[in-house]
């Protein structure tokens, strides 16, 4: 009896192509759940949340009738956040400050200079900086919320009763 036969089987039983392809999906399969890497994953990261990170998030242009209403009734607040689409806990919001709206208008002499925008329509358009705060951990790469890598530019969606919008992280820190 012949160990690989005519058509490619060992032992006439088992092709050995059917052998390799299993053979790979194991080893796969190994180097997925049993041997991570030296740094382990994202996940494992967000399970020791013990620091409070602090993060500066701007948003620009934000539509709302009623803009220092709205702004009082954000501060000490705690709010969802949904980052890449993703839930990702809670912050509280430590304080907000409303961001006054620029254009630059030419003068005579040919220079520039900033004058608040005249027109009516701003009036229902706000610029604003929050200071929010949360638990999670700060890493080397960064701050990790909610199993979420935060860095200076992530978008966070910021999701409350009466209220969803978004926002632009410029500043992380970790509170002492």
């Amino acid at each position: 009896m012949k160990i690989i036969d005519s058509k490619g089987r060992l032992f006439g039983k088992v092709n050995i192509l059917d052998l390799g392809a299993i053979a790979v999906i194991l080893l796969v399969l190994i180097g997925i759940f049993i041997v991570p890497g030296p740094t382990g994953s994202i996940a494992q990261v967000g399970s020791g949340a013990s620091d409070t990170i602090e993060l500066n998030v701007l948003v620009r242009g934000l539509s709302v009738k009623d803009a220092p209403q709205f702004l009082a009734s954000l501060k000490d607040t705690t709010v969802k956040i949904i980052v890449r689409n993703e839930p990702s806990g809670t912050l509280k919001i430590e304080s907000v400050e409303e961001l006054p709206n620029y254009i630059i208008a030419s003068q005579p002499d040919g220079s520039v200079k900033a004058v608040l925008d005249p027109r009516p329509i701003v009036a229902f358009s706000t610029d604003m900086l929050m200071l929010t705060s949360g638990k999670g951990q700060m890493t080397d790469d960064g701050a990790v919320l909610a199993n979420q890598k935060i860095k200076i530019g992530t978008v966070l969606e910021l999701d409350g009763n009466n209220y969803n919008f978004r926002g632009s992280v410029i500043g992380v820190n970790k509170r002492n």
